[in-house]
């Protein structure tokens, strides 16, 4: 058994009250959070699915990360957020590893520690690790 968990799945979207009104209204979701996160350049809404959640993701500037993803691939899935005890002990572990990080020392946000594992050390796809709270 392991102790890592699924946090949230992460979705890129053009309109956020669209793809709010579909996931509550057409889904019956409950938004937990619903804020703007202007260091990160983007609109999020976080959506309860028991006991992980939805992210959904709005650019709020044409030149950030998200801005670009969307320009490029479009609407869609855009990071898988795991849960690690200790995300300084798995920052570690993956940079000796050789794994490529995009955040060698983790951020914060709203009491969350969190950093990216860029694409291509996860088969392709972008990874962020959540410290799970003690």
């Amino acid at each position: 058994m392991t102790d890592i968990g699924l946090n949230h799945l992460a979705i890129v979207v053009d309109d956020l009250d669209a793809a709010l009104r579909f996931w509550r209204e057409g889904l019956g979701l409950k938004a937990s959070v619903v804020q703007s996160v202007p260091d990160e350049a983007v609109d999020i809404a976080f959506l309860e699915l028991g006991d992980a959640h939805i992210e959904l993701l709005k650019p709020t500037s044409s030149d950030s990360g998200v801005a670009k993803f969307l320009a490029q691939r479009g609407p869609g899935l855009h990071h898988l957020c795991l849960e690690v005890p200790d995300l300084d002990a798995k920052l570690a572990e993956l940079s000796a590893r050789g794994c490529e990080l995009i955040n060698e020392t983790p951020r914060k946000r709203d009491g969350k520690r969190y950093a990216f594992i860029h694409p291509k050390s996860a088969g392709g796809v972008l990874l962020e690790l959540y410290e799970r709270k003690r």
